[in-house]
């Protein structure tokens, strides 16, 4: 579960509940006007579906679930493992690794080392894994795009809200009394439009965003391994060599042992 999203979306709607009550106002006054959150969110829905392909649509809960939820990999681990393949490659050839291909669970690592096991010609694999990660990240936008689509149109059918509560307002002009209500209630549909834009969509398709720039990196990482290994670099070289995508803090993990770790790592989370 990712905590910075849940926390940092919960503690947004506290600031604007606090901050209605502080004005004296009420946070049961956000649904008062049904109208209002129909209007906006699903209006804002629908236009992005209408917008983009109708397999986003279809994607909504994945992409939501991939928001808040980030399957984790031990990075150093990993790199541990693919440190000792290397050293067993180096001692017994490329063709001993075959067998231990296909307890790795990650589709992408698996993918390169039996490339490597094949003989495939180094640029001929560097080529295929760089394909894969594009066509990855293309598959990724989509749900950014979604997502950063329907945070554009929020805004807009919040006014369009407004707009159609005034023309109601105006219809009530020989009633002052009813006035100051209709008025709140108009604005209403912005307020909705705008909360619903940079508390919801926007973030998330944010988080995407970092989701697919991290497992990126994390893919690229798993190719210099495995074109290292076929490579015949020395162990200690992988090592080092991978240790660069790894924040400081963690790269000393890397010094421990790891043959035991890829049968632990979890498939990394891709749309």
């Amino acid at each position: 579960m990712d905590l910075g999203t849940i926390i940092g979306i919960g503690m947004s709607l506290v600031i604007v509940v606090v901050v209605m009550i502080l004005d004296g106002g009420s946070p049961l006054e956000l649904l008062s006007h049904p109208s209002a959150i129909l209007l906006t969110l699903g209006g804002s829905m629908v236009a992005t579906i209408a917008t983009m392909p109708f397999e986003a649509a279809i994607k909504i809960p994945k992409y939501v679930q991939k928001a808040f939820f980030a399957k984790k990999v031990d990075l150093p681990i990993l790199i541990n493992t693919l440190a000792t393949m290397a050293d067993k490659a180096r001692r017994e050839g490329l063709l001993a690794l075959e067998e231990e291909s296909k307890k790795i669970p990650d589709p992408f690592l698996r993918q390169g080392i039996m490339l490597v096991v094949d003989g495939t010609d180094p640029a001929q694999v560097r080529s295929i894994l760089e394909l894969e990660i594009k066509n990855m990240e293309e598959r990724h936008e989509m749900g950014i795009n979604f997502f950063n689509t329907a945070g554009g149109f929020s805004p807009t059918f919040g006014i369009i809200g407004t707009v159609m509560g005034l023309i109601g307002v105006l219809k009530e002009l020989d009633d002052p009394g009813k006035l100051a209500k209709s008025i709140a209630a108009a604005f209403l549909a912005t307020l909705w439009g705008l909360l619903s834009a940079n508390l919801v969509w926007i973030p998330i398709g944010g988080k995407l965003s970092m989701r697919s720039r991290e497992e990126v990196a994390y893919r690229k990482m798993l190719m210099e391994g495995v074109l290292s290994l076929q490579a015949g670099e020395n162990p200690r070289i992988i090592k080092e060599k991978l240790s660069a995508f790894l924040p400081p803090a963690e790269r000393r993990r890397t010094e421990g042992g790891g043959a035991q770790a890829g049968a632990k790592q979890g498939a990394k989370g891709q749309a």
